[in-house]
């Protein structure tokens, strides 16, 4: 019950307090729990609760467009659950382990070791079977002092501030370790430096402010490939561009649903004199191959920023592929007989890639959920000025998912402190400042473009130099220096 409800504190509801108060509960069941296997429980339980309902859209995108049969669904995303409700059940089970190793009945340890646990499970699923970071508990700290943090350490460094706060909540409730009155003086002077770090200016203005257009084409996900629906598909891309003449213009993921080679020329043409004419450029969202046949998940520049790179057609091609969804991983080629899904063989884009240049900014390009991922989108900065996703999250209907993905842009333009810019299907479309703030949106599941005035930013915040390494540093080295405590007492 504690799991599910930290779901209501991630967006839509954005009830930032929740997920710490329901931590919270964690952390005293946990100081509670007699044995290591019992506390593991006790976090596998919070995870199912938590992933349960938090990532329940998985069945939507299997089911409803993938046209897996409901029960192979339903069994599929259960299992995806359970093995996700491990983190917080390992989280449990080693927090006891070094309770037992030698803190006897004291609690204090749990002030560093639940929290850089609960960080370190976060982090471990970012990365397990090519990474899920969804609903990490940085995410629902948006709204509160504490993403203040996320231009220093990331969203992993809101996670652990977040989590010491629980765990100051949860100390004081068992009156383990701290008083009343000092555990809530703690926490409110870990929110007053966060809050404090939240108001450096950490990049600043380069260059003219330039405006933009996003646009959503709103086609459903089940007409996008269907026979005789490309020609409108095409249509209602370039009537849009059309409609609101801007400097850059970005179309969404796989706004051209057939190969870049297969491509009208004409149409191409049509869509680079819309961008010429506004003296600016384009980028499409086109699946694209090579001579040896293998396709990407990639967009292209259209317009005057082809001159800047030498006459080179620019590009960008999806560096961290969706298993299943993208690619196939090795021993699973039995399933896309279950799933139907188009193009679901796409080969990895490098990951040395540069930004585009496009509408006089260096464009860091990030398609669907890449922008989960913090530490592979910093690659592309300090150089890159602006930030740009592209997604169809249309696979993910009316659920949770569109909403939950737009936080995640949103931290990454905290984290790096620049605009992001975010083109999709059917939403949700945005403008968001350095600031994680969304400045202008489009109602999901319309059709329209998104226009605004932008500027791209330099500079470099401390998340974008270092990464993610200082807090799980961090936490290792605290939990380490707990762990050997016993040590150093027996050897003095």
């Amino acid at each position: 019950m504690l799991g599910a409800a930290s779901v209501a504190g991630y967006a839509p509801l954005n009830w930032f307090a929740l997920p710490v108060l329901a931590l919270a509960g964690l952390f005293v069941l946990w100081l509670k729990a007699e044995t290591a296997r019992q506390a593991a429980l006790t976090g596998y339980a919070f995870g199912l609760g938590m992933f349960g309902a938090g990532v329940s859209w998985v069945y939507v995108s299997l089911h409803d467009y993938g046209m897996m049969p409901a029960p192979l669904a339903a069994l599929a995303t259960a299992l995806f659950c359970a093995y996700l409700a491990l983190h917080p059940a390992l989280a449990g089970w080693l927090l006891l382990r070094l309770r037992l190793r030698g803190h006897g009945e004291s609690h204090w340890p749990m002030l560093f070791a639940a929290p850089c646990l609960w960080v370190l499970s976060e982090w471990l699923r970012l990365w397990m079977f090519t990474g899920f970071p969804w609903i990490a508990l940085g995410y629902s700290q948006l709204g509160s002092p504490l993403a203040g943090l996320a231009p220093v350490l990331g969203v992993y460094g809101v996670s652990l501030a977040a989590s010491l706060v629980a765990a100051l909540i949860a100390l004081a409730l068992c009156r383990r370790g701290m008083t009343l009155l000092g555990a809530p003086a703690a926490a409110l002077l870990l929110i007053a430096v966060a809050y404090g770090l939240g108001r450096v200016a950490w990049t600043e203005p380069a260059g003219d402010p330039l405006t933009v257009s996003l646009l959503q084409g709103n086609v459903p996900q089940e007409m996008k490939f269907v026979e005789g629906r490309y020609e409108q598909t095409l249509e209602t891309y370039a009537r849009l561009a059309a409609s609101q003449p801007a400097k850059l213009i970005v179309m969404p993921e796989t706004a051209v649903p057939r190969f870049l080679d297969t491509v009208s020329p004409a149409y191409l043409a049509r869509l680079k004199a819309i961008a010429d004419n506004n003296q600016g450029d384009m980028l499409l969202g086109v699946p694209a191959r090579d001579a040896a046949g293998r396709y990407y998940n990639a967009v292209i520049g259209l317009g005057g920023g082809t001159a800047a790179a030498g006459g080179q057609t620019q590009s960008y091609a999806k560096s961290h592929l969706v298993p299943f969804g993208e690619f196939i991983p090795p021993g699973f080629g039995w399933i896309i007989n279950v799933l139907k899904i188009p193009l679901s063989d796409f080969t990895s884009g490098g990951i040395d890639q540069k930004p585009l240049k496009v509408a006089g900014q260096r464009v860091a390009v990030n398609i669907c959920y890449e922008d989960a991922f913090g530490e592979e989108l910093i690659r592309q900065l300090p150089e890159a000025t602006l930030l740009a996703n592209v997604s169809n999250v249309a696979w993910f209907g009316d659920s949770l998912a569109p909403e939950q993905h737009l936080d995640m842009s949103r931290m990454r333009a905290i984290e790096t402190g620049r605009f992001m810019l975010r083109a999709t299907n059917t939403g949700v479309t945005a403008i968001i400042d350095p600031r994680g703030n969304v400045s202008a949106r489009l109602t999901n599941f319309s059709e329209g473009a998104l226009k605004g005035t932008v500027s791209g930013y330099s500079g470099a915040t401390p998340y974008v130099r270092f990464g993610n390494h200082p807090v799980v540093l961090l936490c290792i080295v605290l939990l380490g220096w707990l762990a050997l405590g016993p040590v150093r007492r027996r050897n003095r």
